[in-house]
């Protein structure tokens, strides 16, 4: 069975044709998918500039505590929002390398996320207020901030690619 069977029926579904037909759903979509990146990346770059050595007075359990909350919640706007954008033209997104790279990028950030919150983040009671993070732990969000203006870079090249 094609693992592509699934996400190119879209194409020809009431829901890719809804996106596609009605004038305004489309980018009322993508500002709602736009507005929900605000949310996700601006979070995470506020966190990863704390580990970085930024306004070290701040409690970084605390600043986790609040700014998780705001990532979360912004992931109901983006992944609905992007899977009704996908739905509209799946077979243009599937064949855009910038789109496959976006989509790698993303991946590679959760996964950058899930190792730092899995490791060092475990001894975060240690340089959590006052002290400079670990290296590991700067070197993840470095990563992080590479990786997720990379990913606004690859949303911003779909329109011309």
């Amino acid at each position: 069975m094609n693992p592509l069977a699934a996400p190119l029926a879209l194409d020809g579904g009431a829901l890719g044709h809804l996106m596609r037909s009605a004038r305004w759903l489309y980018p009322i979509v993508e500002i709602v998918h736009i507005f929900g990146f605000v949310l996700l990346v601006g979070s995470v770059l506020m966190f990863d500039l704390r580990l970085l050595g930024l306004n070290r007075q701040l409690p970084l359990t605390l600043m986790s505590r609040h700014l998780l909350r705001w990532s979360m919640a912004s992931l109901l706007l983006v992944v609905p929002a992007g899977l009704l954008m996908f739905s509209a033209h799946p077979q243009d997104f599937i064949g855009n390398r910038v789109f496959l790279l976006k989509m790698t990028l993303i991946m590679t950030a959760g996964l950058n996320a899930a190792i730092f919150h899995t490791g060092v983040w475990r001894g975060v009671a240690k340089w959590d207020s006052g002290q400079a993070a670990p290296a590991s732990a700067r070197a993840h969000a470095a990563l992080s901030m590479l990786l997720w203006l990379s990913v606004i870079a690859c949303g911003r090249l779909l329109a011309y690619t």
